[in-house]
């Protein structure tokens, strides 16, 4: 089983824009300790080994929490609980996580 770090973000703004999860190539940085701050977890630590690692992003390119990225990162086909070899653990933190983003960036209700 896999071993994954979950993590809390930063962010500057909000947003409720439609979601797609940012590739590499989106970012104006290659420093991953930069990108980082915008997922909730990596399979190699933070800052990650490589891109590939960071799981669960919640955060656009452009610094702003996503409420329909947490959404995604709570429940569905793209959720924290579809990252291959995740410990239940990790996945009632990360929803924790979740819960709390969008408590606190969005006035919003999340899950259970």
């Amino acid at each position: 089983m896999s071993s994954y770090e979950a993590h809390s973000i930063s962010y500057s703004g909000t947003t409720e824009d439609d979601w797609d999860a940012p590739s590499e190539s989106d970012f104006d940085t290659d420093d991953l300790s930069t990108i980082d701050d915008h997922f909730l977890l990596s399979s190699s630590g933070f800052p990650p080994e490589d891109f590939g690692d960071l799981q669960i992003p919640v955060v656009d390119p452009e610094g702003n929490l996503n409420l329909n990225a947490l959404q995604t990162a709570y429940s569905g086909g793209h959720s924290v609980e579809a990252v291959d070899g995740i410990d239940d653990d990790t996945v009632g933190q990360v929803k924790g996580i979740i819960q709390r983003l969008a408590e606190e960036g969005f006035d919003h209700q999340i899950g259970d």
